[in-house]
């Protein structure tokens, strides 16, 4: 019975020990896009921490929550849309101070956004009172930017700002609810300075073959299709500008420049977010991407209602990781409003229907994979192989670290060794331009043998034309004589 025992304690000790994986803790698992679209298996690169919805707050739950802004300090501000109110914390939980005037001329209605300047200035898009509201770094009330006087703008139009930044020159660039033309952009004395950065109609087949076939009522429809509004916006370090779109299938993320062009996409259409959508009434829906984030490396992450997944990019757009999805448990969402993220990597996800935020940490698979691209991205291929060779031990699976390897030891001229690689990325351009370059290589380094080789070939097959041409020649005298002494006996 003893011996037993032993054996039934040895086994649950050796279970104990057993490694349990990241998934196993996690209601979503990772995964990634490969070039051909596949989706292997990947190491999840975030897991959730906590959530925050302010019940254990003095100040009480949040009701709708619609925007979340993290400042340099890393206290993070909260647009409580359903109490009106913005609600600045720390990364211990602790409420520092509440923005929420009760009457005058700062008393905010449904705020859907907010931005706070590095000297603690806040802009709240007061979408209730459509306006743009400011207050001084203390919480004071000090003037607003309302519905700008401009001939430019259409008859009927309505200054519903949602989203707001602030740039360095002192202009505001603002998301205006139902504003098709782009983002509204106002100068620092809050007159219009124009639209920035419009979307455009994509193009459709079926509406071409339309305008062929329908009548005059119908193409006026045509006509008056409209290009989809952003549906927020985010500035980075760097003073540009990224946008989100919904209800389009490709370049929903743009990084607009100083004149309004998008430089994310700027060589090819690139689609974000799932390629393969959930279908509803036998058609795939469209990702709804209502907020993104860029960090201090330039990280690209954007939220997706649709799907309520997370989805990260370097700053090229190569997808880095998936997280999140709709549900009821922790580390998913029923209705996913606004996405930013602190310095340590901590992702803060708003969820409106539920009333919180929730935070998810990094996972040691994404602080390599991070600092890898971090390396690469600066220009240091050498540096980042090393890291990029330790996801690889941990992700066999991680095709981006294959490539960017190539891509290193392409720069560095070892292009066989590149080929490799590119292969193993199912990377064909990179395969090519790779092998073409060690193509010339070998092709240079064995001359003188390629060439000699073609040479001697060369000199043989004269040789051949000529024995044979002398042979034939032979052959030939040789009947003719014969004719001649057969005609002579005749």
């Amino acid at each position: 019975m003893r011996r037993y025992l032993r054996a039934a304690i040895v086994v649950l000790l050796g279970c104990a020990m057993l490694p349990i994986s990241a998934s196993a803790d996690s209601p979503y698992e990772g995964y990634i896009y490969d070039s051909l679209r596949n989706t292997p298996q990947s190491i999840n690169g975030y897991l959730y921490q906590d959530s925050i919805d302010g019940y254990d707050l003095e100040t009480g739950p949040f009701v709708e929550p619609s925007d979340i802004f993290v400042a340099e300090d890393d206290t993070f501000y909260i647009a409580d849309t359903g109490n009106n109110r913005i609600v600045r914390m720390d990364g211990d939980r602790n409420v520092i101070s509440v923005v929420a005037p009760e009457e005058g001329e700062g008393k905010l209605s449904s705020p859907k956004g907010v931005y706070v300047t590095e000297e603690g200035e806040l802009y709240v898009a007061d979408t209730g009172n459509q306006r743009i509201a400011r207050f001084d770094s203390y919480g004071r009330y000090v003037g607003q930017y309302s519905k700008p006087d401009s001939p430019l703008l259409e008859t009927g139009f309505t200054f519903s700002p949602s989203k707001v930044v602030f740039d360095k020159r002192g202009y505001l660039f603002a998301v205006s609810e139902g504003a098709h033309q782009g983002l509204v952009q106002l100068r620092p004395d809050g007159s219009f300075a124009g639209f920035f950065g419009a979307n455009h109609v994509e193009f459709s087949w079926t509406r071409l073959l339309v305008r062929y076939i329908a009548t005059k009522e119908q193409r006026d429809q045509l006509a008056s299709v409209r290009p989809p509004e952003f549906s927020n916006l985010f500035l980075d370090r760097e003073g540009f500008i990224y946008t989100t779109t919904f209800g389009i299938r490709a370049n929903q993320i743009k990084r607009l420049s100083a004149v309004g062009v998008d430089i994310l996409n700027l060589n090819e259409s690139r689609r974000y977010g799932d390629y393969r959508m959930p279908v509803e009434r036998w058609s795939s829906l469209f990702e709804a991407f209502v907020d993104v984030s860029v960090d201090a490396n330039g990280v690209i992450t954007a939220i997706d209602q649709t799907t309520g997944k997370a989805f990260q990019y370097d700053q090229l757009g190569n997808l880095l990781f998936v997280f999140g999805g709709l549900g009821n448990q922790n580390g998913l969402f029923m209705t996913p409003s606004a996405i930013d993220s602190m310095s340590d990597g901590t992702m803060l996800v708003v969820d409106k229907t539920r009333g919180r935020i929730d935070r998810f940490r990094t996972t040691p698979f994404a602080d390599k994979v991070h600092e890898a691209v971090k390396l690469y991205v600066e220009g240091k291929y050498e540096e980042a192989s090393v890291p990029w060779h330790e996801v690889l031990r941990m992700n066999s699976n991680y095709d981006l670290a294959y490539k960017s390897i190539g891509k290193a030891l392409y720069r560095a001229e070892r292009y066989e060794e590149a080929m490799t690689y590119f292969k193993a990325a199912k990377d064909r351009a990179g395969f090519s331009e790779a092998y073409l370059e060690y193509r010339k290589i070998f092709l240079r380094k064995h001359f003188d043998v390629i060439f000699g080789g073609i040479a001697l070939l060369y000199a043989l097959f004269k040789a051949y034309r000529y024995r044979r041409s002398r042979r034939r020649r032979a052959g030939g005298a040789a009947a003719g004589g014969g004719w001649k002494r057969g005609g002579a006996n005749l």
